[in-house]
């Protein structure tokens, strides 16, 4: 969009009334070419808060990040256009030619401007949220990984204990637990018993399944 700025000298060479709307017609056309533009960006934000709500990744990340800039860059652009459409409404910057009915073609450029300005300020917004609600993402994902970890880690807990403890080289244990029977029953039978009963708190206390939280 080129610089309205520039065709403000222009619009103060011009004396007649047709030239001004002429011009305006001109500058309108040009900020009006944001508007698409936006609606494709709203589009793709919306796309990419959907996908990060499904499955977040790095490319979404890469993607915000990449709008961002694209939001800035553009801010830098709308901001001093609007500055100086309002210069002229406000009479710091005279204009030739300017009456009341040609001013109202002014002033709607300038609502223009300040509903692009605000659009750029909304979706700023939207990008932020969806960056934490990115964030927020992975960290339940970790959260999750690691409540699986530390699951498997304490049920393993019990077995390596009681696994070290039956290991002992002592002539008691060595000469008084040898029958199979001993084996299955206090081997085997402490080792599923153990596990039996940690899976069966890990239920009754929500950590995994369906089981109800105390």
């Amino acid at each position: 969009m080129p610089a309205i700025g520039e065709a403000c000298h222009t619009l103060g060479r011009l004396h007649t009334d047709r030239r001004l709307v002429a011009l305006y017609r001109l500058l309108d056309a040009l900020v009006d070419t944001m508007f698409p533009y936006l609606a494709a960006m709203d589009d793709r934000i919306d796309e990419l808060q959907d996908q990060i709500f499904q499955n977040p990744r790095e490319e979404q990340l890469a993607a915000l990040f990449g709008l961002k800039r694209q939001l800035v860059d553009m801010r830098k652009l709308v901001t001093p256009q609007r500055d100086m459409v309002n210069a002229m409404l406000s009479g710091v910057i005279p204009v030739p030619g300017m009456t009341q009915e040609t001013e109202r073609y002014v002033r709607d450029l300038y609502d223009h401007l300040i509903r692009i300005s605000d659009m750029v300020d909304s979706y700023r917004d939207l990008l932020s949220g969806s960056l934490d609600a990115y964030m927020s993402m992975v960290s339940n994902r970790l959260n999750a990984v690691m409540k699986q970890l530390t699951i498997i880690a304490t049920i393993f807990l019990p077995l390596s204990f009681l696994t070290g403890f039956f290991g002992q080289n002592f002539a008691w244990l060595v000469s008084r637990i040898g029958s199979t029977a001993a084996f299955f029953g206090i081997g085997v039978g402490t080792e599923v018993l153990a596990v039996a009963l940690l899976l069966y708190m890990f239920r009754k206390r929500g950590w995994m399944g369906r089981g109800s939280t105390p």
